[in-house]
Parts: structure tokens; C-alpha cells; sequence
């Protein structure tokens, strides 16, 4: 049907006659819907769902870690017997120090999405800028770390076991270069802020010359829960200063990075030094009697680390008969001392946490809200783990790679639990605070108020 020529609907004020054919104009719409649906379908199916790609990415993980872990069975195979037990020691020495650092992260990534999901607001806390990461970029992290460590631990089992003895000795050095460029890059990747928080919290607890913020004696607490890390960090770069790495031959640099070094100990001993120093500067800021305590608490780890070192420095009968009891007795005086502070000053168990009541349901928080079997094995693992962690600061005792990295991970553990407590404590204190202050606040309103209206009792009117 042809419309009329002088429609309004077709025509505009001063332009020319105009006819449309409605039949044509149909036709053409109909055509442009269908290639925006096309194009529309065409779009959708192109971009895979996050689902596809969350299955895409465990199955290459998956094949990824069996590929790893096929070719470093391999290669220790391929080992002498009589050679194994030492290639597998100096291999977790390089590695060791890495790994428990990714399993730390992994952890702690877990800490802030419960907090995320607790409502616990922890960049007040930490005093942390609207840059810091998330747990999903921690994660994130993580996963690149998991990946990296095994990758070049795997490369460095198969190179040495082909004889490429030169070629192995580059993987961990290239390694520990590599996170050590990531760390201290000064360009604006790799989450600059944060690492520069990270670094400057550090120079902190290293030089505590100004007052201890809660992160700067949260992170050293933490670091504690590492000196072993640090022990093992100082060993693997000892090796590769003196040009050691993937060297089987452990005898002939055993003074210098074996374990009759004295800096072994002192590595182990610099965390509760440094927690110590921040102790007494509290001390000399608030005159709280109670950082002298916390201050006697961390001195109890410098027997322990200490007197388990003379092992390699006196007789095995006076060992036997004087320093072996020494180290028992401060072993365990360090252990109940510590496990009585972090139940009576560390955590505040009066009251049932709230960390794990989430904002939305889910069934973490069904399971650990409220309920008292979680303060049961809190306390209870805590003790344990208490316990063997003073076998894994006994130096005397890190022979046994394979049982010293099981008790450090577990270590990290009861140090990951700590947190949620040590963390809901702060909250708690910093909400008190916040309601008493404005109940202050409102009550001196409510004094104004009271002394505006008996003044104004006595006005003339």
C-alpha cells in the first residue's frame, strides 16, 4: 500500500516530497532485527561461561600437576640409592623455604574472604588504603605461585637426574631472582601499593622507631610462625653465594652453610627478637606493664634455639647429661606460655566469635557458628601444635626434612586459626570503642540539652 504524499509522519518542514513504501520499510526492519539477533547469538556464543572456563582451568591444573609429579618420580628413580636421601634433602632445602610461603598465602586468602564475608572490616583494621587486594587477587597470586615453585622444582629434579648438573643449578637461583625482582620492582605492576605496604610494615618490625601499629606486630607475629622458612632461606642462599647449588658433596661446605653455622640459629631467633623490641616499645609509649609480660613471653624462644644449637658445638655426653635437659625444661616453658597468652590475651573467648557468622547464608558459618566443639579443637589443636613447634625450632633436630616441613606447614595451620580470633579480638575492641564514644557523644548532647533548659527557666520573659 503506498501512503499518502502528503503525510506529516513522512515529511519535515521545508524538505521534498518524500514517498515510502510501508511494505519496503517493513522488509528492511524485519532484516536488521534478524542480524542483530544473529550477531546477538553469534556474541553469546563466543564468550564461554565463567563455569567453562573454571572447569577449563582445574583440568589443565590437573594435568599440569600429574605431568610434575610423573617426571620428578621419574627422576628420583633414576638416583642411586645410596644418593637419593641427599638429593631430595638439598632439593627441599631450595624449595622448602617457597613453598611454605605459597601454602602462607593460600591461607591468608582464606582469612580475608571470611572477613569479606563476616562484614569484619579489616583495611580499618590494618589501616590499609582503598588499593588493597582482595582475596580473590590473593588467590590469584597463590595459584601463580603454586604453579612457578613446582614447575622449576620439577625442572631441577629432571636436569640433575640427566646430568645436566650446570643447568640445574640455575633453576632455584633464577627462582629466588625472580620473586625477588617481583618483590622490589618499583614500576606499577605486580600491585605496587600493596608490596610497598608489605615492604614498609617490614622496615618496621626490622627498626621499630615509631610507635607499633596492629599491623606491624600482627605481620612479625606471623614471621615467627616462619623462622624456619627464614632458617632454610639463609641456608639456600648461602649455597648459592658459595656456588654450592646441586652439589651432592654436603661435607665439604658444611662449615659454612652446613649445620655447624652459627648463623642458623641467629636467623631462627631474629623474629621473637624483633616481636620482643616491639614489646618494650610499647612499653616505653603506654607504660602497660602488660608488653613487659608479652616481651618474657618471646625471650622464652631464644633457650630453646639456642641451647638446641650447642649440639654441634660440645661433647655428646655433656649434651646428653647437661644441655639436652636445659632445652627440654625451656621447650616446655616456652610452650605453656605461649599457648596461656594466646588464649588469655591473644583471643578474647568469653564470647562466642563472630567471624563466622556470615552476612549471607552459606554453610561454613552452619557449621562453625556457635558452636563449642569449634573452641574445643581450637584450643586443643592450639596446644598440640604449640608443642611441636618448639621440635621444629630445635636445630639439632632439622635432619629430618621431610617431618620439619609437615610440622611447619602445620605450624602455618594453628598460625592461620590464630588469626581469625586475633583479628575478631581487634574488631571487637574497635567497635566497643566506636559505640562508647558515641554513647559519650550523646550523653554530653543530652547534658547540653538538659543545662539549655534549666538556664532557660531563669530567663525573664
Amino acid at each position: 500500500m503506498d501512503s499518502p504524499a502528503n503525510s506529516s509522519h513522512l515529511r519535515k518542514s521545508g524538505s521534498r516530497l518524500v514517498v515510502y513504501d510501508i511494505g519496503i520499510l517493513e522488509d528492511a526492519a524485519a532484516s536488521v532485527f534478524e542480524e542483530d539477533t544473529t550477531d546477538a547469538k553469534a556474541t553469546t556464543t563466543i564468550i564461554p561461561s565463567p563455569l567453562v572456563k573454571f572447569n577449563l582451568h582445574v583440568l589443565l591444573f590437573i594435568i599440569w600437576g600429574v605431568t610434575c609429579c610423573k617426571i620428578s618420580w621419574d627422576s628420583v628413580k633414576r638416583m642411586s640409592l645410596n644418593l637419593r636421601d641427599l638429593f631430595l634433602y638439598e632439593a627441599f632445602l631450595y624449595y622448602n623455604p617457597l613453598l611454605l610461603v605459597t601454602i602462607m598465602v593460600w591461607l591468608w586468602g582464606i582469612n580475608l574472604w571470611v572477613f569479606a564475608q563476616a562484614d569484619v572490616n579489616f583495611p580499618k583494621i590494618f589501616d590499609l588504603d582503598q588499593n588493597h587486594l582482595s582475596h580473590t587477587q590473593i588467590w590469584k597470586c597463590a595459584t601463580w605461585m603454586t604453579i612457578i615453585v613446582p614447575t622449576s622444582m620439577t625442572a631441577y629434579l629432571y636436569l640433575y637426574s640427566n646430568g645436566e648438573v650446570s643447568l640445574a643449578a640455575s633453576q632455584p637461583v633464577l627462582l629466588y631472582a625472580a620473586f625477588a625482582m617481583a618483590l622490589l620492582c618499583p614500576f606499577h605492576i605486580f600491585y605496587l601499593s600493596s608490596r610497598y605496604f608489605l615492604l614498609r610494615t617490614l622496615w618496621r618490625i626490622v627498626f621499630p622507631l615509631q610507635a607499633i601499629a596492629f599491623a606491624d606486630f600482627f605481620l612479625a607475629d606471623i614471621l615467627t610462625s616462619m623462622s624456619k622458612v627464614f632458617s632454610d632461606l639463609e641456608r639456600s642462599v648461602c649455597r648459592m653465594v658459595h656456588r654450592q647449588v646441586a652439589t651432592i658433596a654436603w661435607f665439604e661446605g658444611d662449615s659454612v652453610c652446613g649445620s655447624h653455622s652459627v648463623a642458623i640459629p641467629i636467623v631462627l631467633v631474629l623474629p621473637y627478637l624483633f616481636r620482643l623490641f616491639q614489646c618494650l616499645r610499647q612499653y616505653k609509649d603506654t607504660r602497660d606493664k602488660t608488653s613487659l609480660f608479652n616481651a618474657l613471653k618471646y625471650s622464652t624462644a631464644v633457650p630453646v634455639i639456642f641451647v638446641s644449637a650447642l649440639q654441634y658445638h660440645v661433647f655428646p655426653d655433656k649434651w646428653v647429661n647437661l644441655y639436652r635437659p636445659l632445652w627440654l625444661v625451656s621447650a616446655v616453658v616456652n610452650c605453656l606460655y605461649s599457648f596461656y597468652w594466646d588464649l588469655t590475651r591473644d583471643w578474647d573467648l568469653s564470647c562466642f566469635t563472630v567471624v563466622f557468622k556470615f552476612n549471607k547464608p552459606h554453610i561454613l558459618s552452619h557449621y562453625l557458628y556457635g558452636r563449642k566443639w569449634v573452641y574445643f579443637w581450637v584450643i586443643g589443636s592450639n596446644l598440640i601444635l604449640r608443642c611441636t613447634w618448639t621440635y621444629k625450632l630445635s636445630a639439632h633436630l632439622r635432619h629430618n626434612y621431610l617431618t620439619v616441613f609437615t610440622i611447619t606447614a602445620l605450624e602455618m595451620f594453628r598460625r592461620f586459626q590464630w588469626v581469625f580470633f586475633r583479628v575478631e579480638n581487634e574488631w571487637n575492641k574497635i567497635s566497643n570503642n566506636k559505640s562508647s564514644n558515641t554513647q559519650l557523644y550523646l550523653g554530653d548532647q543530652q547534658d547540653k540539652e538538659e543545662e539549655f533548659l534549666i538556664n532557660s527557666n531563669g530567663h525573664n520573659v
